[in-house]
């Protein structure tokens, strides 16, 4: 059965003022009062507040009864927020601020249920905009199509054949593309598979219209660019689902040049109502342009950072594209792709080290974990950068002999809740019952001391941290499923889940001192939300609703 009320064994603590109460009065500029408020101390303690006092540039002065810290401020601005719910603002340690900006302004197929019903929307939606050169969309799976196979350009042309047709997978490793858009991409039967990609033929060998991995490349060549004019639309969109669902600091895992300068305009100008942990996209053209200074640590009075690289080992489960040990428990023919032969990420990862960034490398599959934590042993140690705190991003699918190597390296797992709800239905099938053993493996993590990093990895999945948090806690569902949850020996506890998405997160993005937890000297990112999240029962967690979202105490959103 169920839990029908919440988990939480550890007792909450009660959080006396702390701040110089007597510089409070003189600096603080708004108070937040008689709130439920919930945060973790240095310690790693849950406690509880009731007012919060932050100066105007948003800096935290004092947190604990609101007596007290009105007594301390008694000029301040008071907000009462008469009992409701008070967190730290939730961050998102991977996810793709430009591709949910994309999801959110072109065809959204995330919630198709079959083929038939996705060539609807993708007709109905190629009329309702006949002035598009392109029709652009992302989010199908055929998995949850239950066609046992890909789907077809052929297909795709019954209902769009007019314009080029290119349509992201849900977990952007792989894309289907219409017969026009092949041909305009120049993909013919003798076109040959590039290095770490795939395409899809049929039995004679003609390209049948999905590109896995690094095929994909072929088409984004012909890819109309996208203009600074559409890209700040994106980043205006992105930036609002953002805030609407309490995400105050973003971990943005793969910045290319021209976000890069968006992202300093937006800085500049004050539009950044979230905090954004910038990953350089590979260690190419743009990395030598954007790291000609080093990592910028700071920039915008704390709203913008570049301190990382984001590189790739393989690919995703979903399309068979994880780079396994084994072959696949459902296609015996296939390991997947690994992208980059050993000598070469060698090469990428040690290049980013010694300029002082941290590595951050997309690893999926046991084959690509184990790549790249062979390349962490040998590459951290000669080039000095422990202290830069790199990552594997996922480490979905792991031997459990290669889990204890990311606390004996200190690598930090960054990992996404929900890529388990939303995998459970072909996760198993692709691996097999031993190999899931160490698969979505939250709890042999925490266990041996490793500090997970946990987001979303949006637009792949929904932006909201709560169902993260849901996923965590109950390995199941928004429908509940399974009762037991999904091998529920991997789950987190509440506080576990919640320290993922704030301290741990922090942390990760080498902002612990100043992000992560509601703290004298701390910035003031902040949500109010509609249910005591500490109280209420497990499986309801995903349905909480954010009230207000505040980042360097000013409000961007509220309901």
């Amino acid at each position: 059965m169920r839990a029908r009320h919440n988990p939480l064994k550890s007792s909450l603590l009660a959080l006396a003022v702390i701040g110089a109460l007597g510089s409070v009065s003189a600096h603080a500029g708004t108070v937040v009062d008689n709130a439920n408020g919930y945060t973790l101390n240095a310690k790693g303690d849950l406690v509880q507040f009731s007012a919060i006092a932050f100066d105007d540039k948003g800096r935290i002065i004092a947190v604990g009864a609101s007596a007290d810290v009105i007594k301390g401020a008694p000029n301040a601005k008071r907000i009462d927020l008469k009992g409701r719910t008070l967190l730290p603002g939730l961050i998102d340690a991977h996810g793709h601020v430009f591709g949910l900006g994309q999801q959110l302004t072109q065809l959204d197929l995330f919630h198709s249920t079959s083929l038939q019903g996705a060539l609807k929307s993708i007709g109905d939606y190629a009329k309702a905009n006949s002035d598009h050169a392109w029709i652009r969309g992302r989010g199908w799976n055929q998995e949850n199509w239950k066609l046992g196979r890909f789907p077809t350009a052929k297909e795709l042309d019954a209902v769009v054949s007019d314009r080029p047709v290119w349509l992201d997978r849900v977990d952007s490793h792989a894309g289907w593309a219409n017969s026009r858009a092949l041909a305009l991409a120049g993909i013919t039967r003798s076109t040959p598979d590039p290095a770490g990609g795939k395409i899809v033929r049929d039995a004679n060998g003609d390209a049948t219209g999905v590109l896995v991995d690094a095929a994909q490349e072929l088409m984004t060549k012909v890819l109309p660019q996208q203009t600074e004019a559409e890209g700040r639309v994106i980043l205006n969109h992105a930036l609002a689902e953002m805030a609407r669902v309490g995400i105050t600091s973003v971990h943005d895992a793969g910045v290319d040049v021209a976000q890069d300068k968006i992202y300093r305009a937006y800085a500049d100008g004050g539009k950044l109502t979230a905090r954004v942990y910038g990953m350089i996209a590979g260690t190419d053209q743009d990395f030598d342009q954007l790291s000609s200074k080093g990592p910028l640590k700071d920039y915008g009075n704390g709203m913008y950072a570049l301190r990382a690289v984001k590189l790739y080992s393989d690919g995703a489960l979903g399309s068979r594209g994880a780079a396994l040990i084994k072959p696949y428990s459902d296609d015996p023919h296939s390991h997947g792709l690994l992208f980059h032969k050993s000598a070469d990420m060698d090469k990428m990862m040690a290049k980013a080290m010694r300029k002082g960034y941290q590595v951050n490398v997309h690893a999926i599959g046991d084959a690509g974990n184990k790549q790249i934590l062979d390349l962490y042993q040998k590459e951290v140690k000669a080039t000095g950068t422990a202290g830069q705190r790199h990552r594997i991003e996922h480490a979905q699918v792991v031997q459990p002999t290669d889990i204890p190597r990311f606390k004996t390296l200190d690598i930090i797992p960054s990992m996404q809740p929900t890529h388990a709800t939303s995998d459970k239905n072909m996760a198993e099938t692709r691996v097999g019952p031993e190999r899931i053993k160490g698969a979505y493996a939250w709890r042999s993590f925490l266990h041996q001391g490793s500090r997970i990093a946990c987001g979303s990895d949006f637009p792949v999945e929904s932006p909201n941290p709560f169902f993260g948090l849901h996923a965590a806690v109950t390995r199941q569902d928004a429908q509940g499923q399974p009762v037991a949850g999904w091998y529920a020996n991997q789950a987190m506890s509440l506080k576990e889940a919640f320290r993922c998405f704030t301290l741990d997160a922090a942390y990760a993005g080498h902002q612990e001192t100043t992000l992560g937890s509601l703290e004298p000297g701390k910035q003031a990112d902040f949500i109010v939300i509609d249910q005591d999240l500490f109280r209420m029962p497990t499986y309801d967690i995903h349905k909480t609703g954010v009230l207000e979202t505040w980042v360097a105490g000013k409000q961007v959103f509220r309901k």
